[in-house]
This record gives structure tokens, sequence and C-alpha cells, in this order.
């Protein structure tokens, strides 16, 4: 199993108290953001997923992660980061402006990006753009989904469809990565694991439950992307499932810590924002809030391997766990509270330190290593004829 962070730029109310510049703690923030990503390529992380949200005040500032992707890509060196998610309804994102920022990051990087897509899970943010029907964003993402293969293979691209059109161009650049980078798509829905599967791509997920609640839905997808038929070049097979972590030496100090970070708070927030989810029984309709755990409760969970939370030995219990429910790649959402952070840096190196080496000792990206085995059966990509494709280019 692979290990990766999730960067969101979560803003909460508790985070401007005593601050009079709110413009200040949004951009100490983000430069957090960017030093614990740091800190996870140091530390022997695989994945960087940054988001893409709109007008979902305190939730998530990440609105722009094509400007911030590129920026962790040029700091880092190792880490593969990807979109999770771009926004690919042609309301919120032309697909050809995707389809090129995607390959310019994919250059920049040596082959570092990883593209995730999504069709935006609020009609907060649907409807900021126009979209009154959430169920035309399912029509959108059909339509455009297999078009950036096309884009990223053809000197002369043209479309006609519903929610786009583009009459011949060349859509520049072309990707680094033979033939394109690795696609994944967000999963809010158990829907959505099966379409993933036919799809060919991998899933971003997240859970608030427990690792043997998303293990059925793991399985739909394992067993269904057998017979995929790949929207991209080829198969991504993976499952990215998000959570939340502290590792730390001091047990109880990662105790401490967790029942005092106002991560329940965030658990409200999204499903306060994200009304195109499924919202389990029980939760408290907003602005009631899910209440944080009591230190009792929190000790039952990380005695039962429920929470990545305490020293490596409960947190190594807890992910165990997910990898016996099939999860391929856990990545840890810890700036999706309070925590200070200089302690998510220390739970980040903890966890490299001592969890890492022990379910993960392939050097090689699970990503990088699919999409070589497609290269090597298919044999050497062709040479693209740009000039020629640029003399016979018809402008219109």
């Amino acid at each position: 199993m692979e290990f990766g962070i999730f960067n969101s730029l979560y803003t909460p109310h508790q985070a401007y108290e005593g601050v009079d510049d709110q413009w200040s703690v949004e951009t100490q923030r983000l430069q957090n953001e960017v030093a614990w990503t740091v800190a996870a390529d140091k530390a022997g992380f695989k994945y960087s997923w940054a988001t893409e949200h709109h007008f979902l005040t305190e939730y998530s500032h990440l609105s722009a992660n094509e400007v911030v992707m590129p920026w962790l890509l040029a700091k880092t060196e190792r880490i593969h980061v990807g979109s999770g998610i771009i926004n690919v309804t042609p309301p919120v994102n032309h697909p050809a402006r995707v389809a090129e920022r995607v390959a310019m990051m994919d250059k920049l990087s040596g082959g570092r990006f990883e593209f995730g897509v999504g069709r935006g899970s609020s009609s907060t943010e649907q409807r900021g753009f126009g979209i009154d029907d959430p169920e035309l964003t399912k029509a959108m993402l059909d339509e455009v989904m297999p078009e950036f293969k096309k884009m990223w293979r053809e000197n002369s691209y043209s479309f006609k469809g519903k929610y786009f059109s583009m009459p011949p161009r060349n859509v520049l650049p072309k990707p680094l990565s033979d033939p394109h980078p690795p696609m994944w798509i967000a999963a809010g829905n158990p829907s959505t694991f099966e379409k993933a599967a036919r799809m060919g791509i991998g899933v971003l997920c997240f859970t608030m439950g427990t690792p043997e609640q998303l293990a059925p839905l793991i399985e739909v997808y394992k067993k269904n992307i057998e017979k995929a038929e790949p929207v991209g070049e080829y198969v991504n097979n993976n499952i990215m499932v998000t959570s939340q972590m502290l590792c730390l030496e001091d047990g109880q100090k990662a105790r401490d810590i967790s029942i005092n970070m106002t991560s329940r708070y965030q658990n409200s927030l999204v499903f306060h924002y994200l009304d195109t989810f499924p919202q389990p029984p029980g939760i408290p309709q907003w602005p009631d809030l899910i209440p944080e755990p009591t230190p009792a409760e929190l000790d039952a969970d990380v005695a039962a391997g429920n929470v990545c939370i305490g020293t490596p030995e409960e947190v190594e219990k807890a992910v165990r766990r997910y990898e016996d429910a099939g999860a391929d790649q856990l990545v840890f959402g810890m700036l999706s509270t309070t925590m200070p952070i200089e302690t998510a840096i220390e739970g980040t190196e903890t966890f490299g330190k001592h969890i890492i080496p022990v379910f993960d000792k392939d050097p090689k990206h699970s990503t990088t290593r699919q999409r070589e085995e497609f290269v090597a059966k298919r044999g050497p990509r062709t040479k693209t004829e740009l000039s020629r494709a640029i003399d016979k280019l018809p402008v219109t």
C-alpha cells in the first residue's frame, strides 16, 4: 500500500480567533500546506492531492489548484502531485484548458503529475457557475472524459457535443508521460466506484466510517475493472482513501491534540456543503454540529484500530485494516483540522519513519508502473508530426 497527503486549505473560523487580519490567516494556512507537502516528500510519502472547491467558506479556500500544484511540484523532488480534483464540467473549466494545464504540469515536473477529475460535489459551487441541475454534471462528465486522450494524441482535434464544442485545433502542449498522466475520479457516491472501474480509472474517496465499511465498495471496483473500457489510453487500477492521522512517539500527546483539533467541525462542514453526497442517518442538520470525540471515545477507537491516531504501533494496526479492506493508497488530510503545522510535520515524519517502510517496499509509484506496463505491451509511440499539422491546420 502507498501513502499520500491531502491539501484543501481548510480555514475554519477558529483560526481567525484573536486575529484582525483575515487575509493573513489564509496566507499562513496556505504556506502551511506547502511546508507540510515538502515534509511529506522528504518523509517518503508518494502522493500529494490538492482539491478544487469554490465558494465554500471555512471548508476549503483552495479554489485555484492549477496555481498551487505547480508550486508544490517545484518545491518537491519525488512526490507525485495530483488534482483531487479538477472540476471538468465545461461551465467551470473548459476541457481544452484542462488538457493544456495537465500536460504543462506533466512536462514541468518530469512526469510527476496525477490527473484527478470530478464534477463538483456541492450545489453551492455548481449554481455559482450557472449549473442549476446537479444531474446535468453527470452527463457533462460523461461527454468530456473520453476527449482528453484525443486532445493529447491528435494534432487536429475537433468536437461537437451538447456541453462543449471546438473547431479543429492542436491542443498544446502534449504530455511528456507516455501516453498521458494517470487518470482518477472522485467518488462521493457508491455508484461511482462501479462507474470508475468501467472507465478504467482510479478512485479518490474519503471515509468517516470504518475500513470494513469501505470493503464492499472496493470489491465492486476491483471486480468491474477487470472488464474496463478505458476512457484514457490505459487502465489505472487504484483505490485511494482519504482519512485522518496523527502518529507520534508520545501516544498520549497524539490523543490530547486529536480531541482538541476540531476535526468533527470539519466533518460537519462536509455534510453542510457537499449536498450531493449521501448523508448517513443521525448526522445533525446544520447549524447543529457533530460532537467532538471524548477522550474515552477516542481511546476506544484507537484500541479498535478505527483511527490512525496514537503511537506508531497503534497507527500500524489501523493502517493494516485499510490494507485488509483492499485500499491501494491511504491519504491523510491532517491540515483539515486546527492542529499546529509543527505537529502535522512531526506526525508526518514519524509516520514516514515507522509506518511507510512496513507497507510500501516498492520505490516505484504504482501509477508509473501500470503506465509503463501498458507502454511495454503497446510499443513506442510514433513521432508527432507537429510542423505538418501547423502547416495544414485550418483556422476559422
